[in-house]
């Protein structure tokens, strides 16, 4: 498999990453009776500075990886290098310093925060946990200095959540997770559950600190549009797998892998006449369950451009041009166009 070559600028490497959950049967003496591959071999790296897009349905997998990049879940199989560290072999007192290190913003703001902590006291914990600052006028300054960097009044830490708007929440959420001074944050989904004008606010303070504080991102979405204004490169999932990742420009102009390209023709056309004129962007069949995935080429059994052996092995990643790497023998061929006669056929949501 083509792969970036190992440099100072990489921060994040993960390499065949795997994590396979067990479903068990019986009460009393529970044996595992089958695995679900929720992340089945991938790798990726992440450069320092970037924003790296991590993108797919729902349940391909996005949230395990940053499970694993956060510690929250052991890898089955595979490694997470860290600034070149083995995440996966650190003791206590270096796993958290690496804690400091990596922070995530989590999709829901109604939910991500204590409801029965101020706005002040959340923003304090992570300093208290980890012994930020000595006094607590220091900690009291850095919290109205997170405010500030988020676009938020200091008067404001006297709040409860359910006294703030959600975008308020998720800029609090925000202030918490720079609270360290992170290296890498990670974004699950940040604005998903906010309204589309909040969306565009959260999205341009969160590229502001990019380029302010030299933050680095992996931002999981299911929103191609914000993916694209976002992240400077963009990795594709499908049932636990990788099948893309290219610069963000080059993915959206020239999709290679099917996959990618039906993903991006389900996008809507804001012109009403041209979004009626368009065939519909049907997938046939439906998304294989992780727990049985298909062999070979884990889609398969849904690309029109499928030949034999996409059913017997396992594509590779292969690098079609500079920084592009695709898993599909039959990369950069338009997909045939699909009906919607089958009764098999369903529409795919992005």
């Amino acid at each position: 498999m083509a792969k970036v070559q190992p440099s100072d600028d990489v921060l994040v490497d993960v390499r065949n990453l795997k994590k396979h959950f067990p479903v068990t049967r019986g009460i009393v003496f529970q044996r595992t009776v089958a695995q679900v591959k929720a992340v089945d071999g991938v790798s990726f790296q992440i450069r320092k500075g970037e924003a790296f897009g991590l993108v797919g349905e729902s349940g391909c997998g996005k949230t395990t990886i940053a499970k694993c990049l956060l510690k929250l879940e052991d890898p089955t199989e595979g490694t997470i290098h860290l600034d070149g560290a083995d995440i996966g072999s650190l003791d206590r007192k270096a796993t958290l310093k690496m804690r400091r290190r990596v922070q995530a913003i989590f999709q829901d703001p109604y939910s991500s925060l204590n409801p029965r902590m101020k706005v002040g006291s959340i923003l304090l914990e992570p300093l208290i946990v980890h012994n930020e600052l000595n006094s607590s006028a220091e900690r009291a300054e850095r919290v109205r200095e997170l405010l500030n960097f988020c676009g938020l009044p200091s008067a404001i830490s006297r709040r409860y959540p359910h006294e703030m708007s959600g975008g308020q929440r998720q800029r609090v959420g925000i202030a918490r997770a720079l609270a360290l001074n992170p290296d890498l944050i990670i974004c699950d989904e940040p604005v998903s559950a906010l309204d589309v004008s909040i969306q565009a606010q959260i999205i341009n303070l969160l590229e502001d600190l990019r380029q302010e504080l030299g933050l680095t991102y992996l931002f999981i979405g299911h929103d191609l549009s914000v993916v694209k204004n976002l992240c400077s490169r963009v990795a594709v999932m499908y049932l636990g797998k990788i099948v893309e990742i290219a610069d963000s420009q080059i993915l959206f102009d020239n999709p290679a892998h099917p996959y990618t390209q039906a993903l991006l023709a389900a996008v809507p056309i804001p012109d009403p006449i041209a979004e009626a004129a368009r065939p519909p962007g049907i997938l046939p069949g439906e998304v294989p369950s992780p727990q049985n995935p298909p062999s070979g080429c884990v889609f398969h059994p849904r690309c029109g451009l499928a030949i034999n052996a996409c059913r017997k092995d396992i594509p590779a990643l292969d690098e079609i041009s500079p920084q592009h790497l695709v898993a599909c023998p039959s990369a950069g061929i338009p997909t045939p166009q699909l009906s919607n006669d089958s009764k098999e056929a369903t529409t795919l949501h992005t």
